[in-house]
């Protein structure tokens, strides 16, 4: 039974034949929506597990903290690099196949970092790392985009909340691990075997999505679309504020504000669980409003976030300003990459633009607002983060066909 894309979607697809006995098609969806979240939080759930053994890998690898911070840059370049050719596999070998293969290399590769004994094997290993996350997750929210079509619904924001639970789980079975002092290669390698066996049960109810043969080839490595590079902006500004907040917060609230280090921490852990929050709440929200208003309205309440942290009088007023720049930031990224997939010809390599470009700016806004504070402070450095915030509700705009037919 053939099935295409909705109309204006980036490319035409046919299905594999329907099982009679599998149910009306809204069923079958209804499936792979579930399934697709689930992907999400296996995906997830490999970035936990890693993140909380870094530690036991800097020390078997015998590299130092700069040598670490060198390290831990090439999941990103291998992540921007590999991107781009997550379109060319789909289009080869299907959307479920595709997403089958890069989901078990990504599941796969966790074992490689705490295998690598020294500074080049462990580079080596966390390029090939952060490759096989961009390309999975690629494929995913290609997927995850062409679902929410299929439902004619915002589903992306809770999709990503799944991720971020799947990176909570991960991380507190690490967290376990580390505590009982196990060897980070016997825990990788386990969990790497029952998130690959997991990952390949639930692609079998994934959409299975076709090009059909008249369709041209995406190119083997394709540049983003320009159509892609205003909604990569947005999501820029989104990310950026994100990992500002996650990375520099509890310094901030430690060193400026005079806060304990366990007050601290907590408001790290406080702006991680708004964001899960906004985002599960983020397709109710969606599906009411519209993609445009809820970024606009989530742009002003970062905003108001930011402004609350610049000028914050007391540590519970940036406390509370961080929550705000949490909830308000949450939902952009899902939306950019919705948006992306109903931008133009090709929805992965859209996709595939919009993630290198967020990925870049997770990677480069740490070391910004480090630097900007040693030249000014940390309040110059969040009143840039407020600024981006507010950027979100002037962008708003180009993420106008993020929520399908509602927005």
């Amino acid at each position: 039974m053939e099935e295409s894309s909705r109309p204006g979607a980036a490319e035409t697809v046919t299905t594999a034949p329907e099982n009679p006995s599998a149910g009306p098609p809204s069923a079958r969806i209804r499936k792979g929506r579930y399934a697709i979240a689930a992907v999400f939080c296996v995906h997830g759930s490999v970035t936990g597990s890693f993140a909380t053994r870094v530690p036991w890998i800097q020390d078997h690898a015998h590299v130092s903290a700069g040598q670490l911070g060198l390290a831990l840059a090439f999941p990103a370049l291998g992540a921007a690099l590999a991107m781009p050719l997550a379109g060319r596999i789909s289009h080869r070998l299907g959307s479920r196949a595709a997403l089958r293969l890069l989901l078990a290399l990504w599941t796969a590769a966790l074992v490689l970092p705490s295998l690598a004994p020294n500074l080049p094997a462990l580079c080596a290993g966390l390029f090939v790392f952060g490759a096989a996350s961009g390309m999975s997750d690629v494929a995913m929210n290609a997927l995850g985009v062409e679902t929410e079509n299929r439902l004619g619904r915002s589903i992306m924001s809770g999709l990503h909340g799944m991720w971020s639970t799947g990176a909570l789980i991960g991380s507190a079975a690490g967290t376990l691990a580390a505590h009982l002092g196990a060897d980070a290669r016997l825990h990788h390698e386990l969990t790497a075997v029952v998130l690959t066996a997991t990952g390949l049960i639930l692609c079998h109810w994934i959409l299975d999505l076709r090009s059909t043969r008249d369709a041209p080839a995406p190119p083997r490595f394709a540049l983003p679309p320009r159509s892609a590079l205003l909604i990569g902006l947005v999501g820029f500004c989104a990310v950026f504020a994100e990992g500002a907040s996650l990375d520099w917060s509890a310094v901030y609230l430690h060193g400026d504000l005079g806060t304990s280090a366990g007050v601290a921490a907590a408001s790290t852990t406080a702006f991680t669980a708004t964001m899960a929050i906004a985002r599960f709440a983020g397709d109710g929200l969606v599906n009411r409003f519209g993609a445009l208003r809820t970024v606009r309205v989530g742009g002003l309440m970062a905003t108001a976030g930011g402004l609350l942290v610049v000028f914050a009088p007391h540590p519970v007023a940036a406390m509370a300003g961080f929550g705000l720049m949490g909830l308000g930031i949450a939902v952009v990224v899902p939306l950019s990459f919705a948006a992306a997939g109903r931008s133009g010809p090709n929805p992965s390599q859209a996709i595939a633009g919009v993630a290198t470009i967020t990925y870049t700016s997770g990677l480069v806004a740490p070391s910004a607002i480090g630097t900007l504070a040693d030249a000014t402070s940390l309040v110059v450095s969040f009143g840039l983060v407020t600024v981006l915030a507010f950027g979100l509700t002037v962008g708003a705009g180009v993420l106008r066909s993020a929520g399908g037919p509602k927005s």
